[in-house]
């Protein structure tokens, strides 16, 4: 047995000057499936994080509000852990890096460089708004570009050209803060020698503390002299004040990796020497979750400060993109700017983990939230052929066999082996975060899975064979169960929703490889329904106007450009439609067509009926094959352009994809009447 690893797994700490949006939770959810993996396989993880907390913009907001800064972001602390909650993203500790841990720590790591000759100081210039009183940061000067003299640009890098710059380079600067103009000031700042740990830097790049593509990214900084890095602020600043010097506060960026060292001293309820004590284990492997904006900070200044303090530096930085909407940056004009709680308001958290994760890969190239890709996938993949085994199978063994398993047919095992035998490139593919990878595999499995039982037609063979089809119906558990074991890091409530229809304790990834006893599953409950488009489109029109819908009046009349009702009918006319159970013998989608799909059905004693039926887009042919549908047995036959139609099968939805057939008793029989 391969011995068990020891893993401290972090994600960046968000700003808590604002909400958790979508784009923040890439990287949360990425991590939170990780380590959920790691767990299942019996590994040790203790995943940190928390709020970076210090910082000029962080100060001038909580100035805004009328809070003291303390206050504004314990407020900010709960609402990111309220956020993180509603998508499932489980932390052992999220702390905050305005803490006595991290504080002390900060400390600790600033004597040590200090003693080995790694800070240096000298007077440098800078922006001050004379209205404020305060040095300026970057990003709250505004001024034209020196380079492509685009206007209105930041003080530290063109959005337009994409050129960095300093900030006194700006052509017609501006503070964001007051409008002003900025005087330039002199003022004594704390720099930490890069340069000094230059070879040590290198070899972690070239040893794997990064995937190669942003190895040889990291490697060109290194073209020349690394710059000394500026890790001092002057007053006024929320922070903590540089030892031993007046009106001096260390830079948010040198207190904020510090924070994971503070984070692990709070779970460990101890202090900053068993933090560092725990961080120095031999068999610890450090691993950062971190967006590609952020490299700069964990490849370089994040490994010397450990260095210069003694401590070893992490051994992997897991590196992701960026997240596009629609193919284009987020925007709260185009309602794509999403706040993680606006998200929730509207769609199941759990569809966002997993379509994150069919886009997932080790690369930090960009991915992108397409709605419509968004909805097919849920609806086709996981709602139409991972939910859909048990969906189909946990009913029908409960309400016609007593709910109890019994052995897999001899013709499920080769396919059950093959389930079994996918674990290691499934597993591999998790370890080296190729979620993307995990989504397929187990998809194609699905589709396998679903196709056998459709081919057994398990709700037929019951009629005339009850062991027979007790045999398919475990079967299709059991692939079921598998596939939740496989996707159990992506959609934890889901799996767990599953293991409570199967009666089955929290399944572990060894448990692929055993059956389930034969034993009285529980009644099945709904496990996950289909992604509405006009629950979408209602959360965008709220990100647009910025505002929580208010619960909608009572339906009175017809609002101006709605359908009015249809001609009044009477009761003997209702009387009259004859509605009958069929089964879905044949099923093919009319390819000039966008909406339709020829139906072959079998009514029993009535025949065989061929019905054109507008569900197309709400399901595929080999999802509505061996099903039983109700349809409308008297209507007479409608001529169409693609032929001619000789029934109605009733559904209910609003259309396009949103239509969901009527459920059937799996005991009706085809053409028994339906009242």
């Amino acid at each position: 047995m391969a011995a068990k690893r020891n893993l401290l797994v972090t994600s960046a700490l968000p700003y808590a000057n604002g909400a958790i949006h979508i784009g923040h939770l890439v990287e949360y959810i990425q991590t939170d499936i990780w380590v959920r993996f790691q767990r299942l396989m019996g590994n040790r993880v203790v995943y940190l994080c928390g709020d970076d907390a210090h910082g000029t913009p962080i100060m001038l907001r909580a100035r805004s509000e009328g809070l003291a800064p303390e206050q504004f972001i314990a407020r900010m602390n709960q609402e990111h852990r309220e956020d993180f909650a509603r998508f499932g993203v489980k932390f052992d500790c999220y702390y905050s890096t305005h803490s006595p841990e991290n504080e002390a720590l900060c400390y600790l790591f600033y004597e040590r460089l200090k003693a080995g000759g790694h800070i240096v100081h000298r007077d440098i210039e800078q922006f001050f708004d004379p209205v404020e009183n305060i040095f300026l940061p970057d990003r709250f000067i505004r001024g034209q570009c020196p380079n492509c003299n685009s206007p209105d640009q930041y003080g530290d890098s063109c959005e337009v050209c994409g050129k960095h710059y300093n900030p006194t380079d700006l052509i017609n600067p501006k503070s964001a803060v007051s409008g002003a103009v900025p005087e330039r000031r002199t003022s004594r700042h704390f720099f930490l020698r890069l340069e000094d740990f230059r070879q040590q830097l290198l070899d972690l790049i070239r040893g794997g503390l990064v995937d190669s593509a942003v190895a040889n990214k990291l490697e060109e900084w290194f073209g020349k002299e690394l710059k000394d890095w500026d890790i001092s602020r002057d007053a006024p600043f929320f922070g903590f004040p540089i030892p031993g010097e007046a009106n001096k506060y260390f830079y948010n960026w040198l207190d904020a990796p510090i924070g994971y060292l503070a984070a692990l001293a709070k779970n460990m309820a101890g202090s900053a020497a068993d933090a560092e004590e725990y961080w120095k284990m031999d068999d610890l492997e450090v691993y950062h979750f971190i967006g590609k904006d952020i490299i700069y900070f964990h490849a370089l200044f994040w490994p010397a400060m450990l260095i210069g303090a003694g401590l070893k530096p992490p051994n992997r930085l897991c590196v992701h993109g960026h997240l596009t909407v629609n193919g284009e940056k987020m925007s709260k004009s185009r309602g794509t700017f999403i706040n993680a709680a606006q998200y929730a308001r509207h769609l199941n958290p759990q569809w966002l983990r997993y379509y994150f994760a069919t886009r997932l890969s080790a690369s930090p190239a960009d991915i992108d939230l397409s709605f419509e890709d968004f909805c097919n996938r849920v609806n086709s993949e996981l709602v139409g052929k991972l939910a859909n085994l048990i969906s189909r199978a946990a009913p029908i063994l409960t309400r016609l066999l007593g709910g109890r398993t019994g052995i897999v047919t001899m013709d499920a095992l080769p396919l059950l082996n093959e389930f079994r035998a996918a674990e290691a490139e499934i597993a591999m593919d998790y370890d080296q975060r190729n979620f993307a990878a995990v989504t397929r595999r187990v998809c194609a499995l699905a589709d396998k899975a679903n196709k056998f039982v459709e081919q057994q037609a398990p709700w037929s063979l019951v009629k005339t064979d009850e062991e027979a089809a007790r045999g398919v119906l475990t079967a299709a558990l059991e692939y079921g169960r598998i596939l939740m074991i496989y996707l159990k890091p992506i959609i934890p409530d889901i799996a767990a929703s599953v293991e409570k229809c199967l009666n089955v304790g929290p399944q572990k990834w060894d448990d692929i490889q055993n059956s389930m006893d034969s034993h009285v599953i529980n009644p099945f409950e709904h496990l996950t329904g289909r992604v509405e488009e006009r629950k979408i489109q209602n959360m965008l029109d709220e990100v647009k106007t910025n505002a929580t819908p208010a619960t909608a009046p009572a339906a009175t009349a017809p609002a101006a450009g709605e359908e009015p009702l249809a001609p009044e009918c009477t009761i003997e006319q209702f009387s009259a439609v004859d509605l009958r159970v069929g089964r879905v013998i044949h099923a093919e989608a009319i390819e000039a067509s966008d909406k339709l799909m020829k139906v072959e059905i079998d009514a029993g004693p009535l025949g065989k009926r061929t019905v054109l039926a507008g569900i197309k887009k709400a399901c595929t042919p080999e999802q509505l094959t061996g099903r039983l549908v109700i349809f409308c047995a008297n209507l007479a036959p409608r001529k169409m352009k693609f032929g001619t139609s000789e029934g109605m099968i009733l559904a209910s939805g609003p259309g396009g994809k949103d239509v969901f057939l009527l459920s059937v008793d799996e005991r009706a029989t085809p053409g028994q009447r339906v009242h």
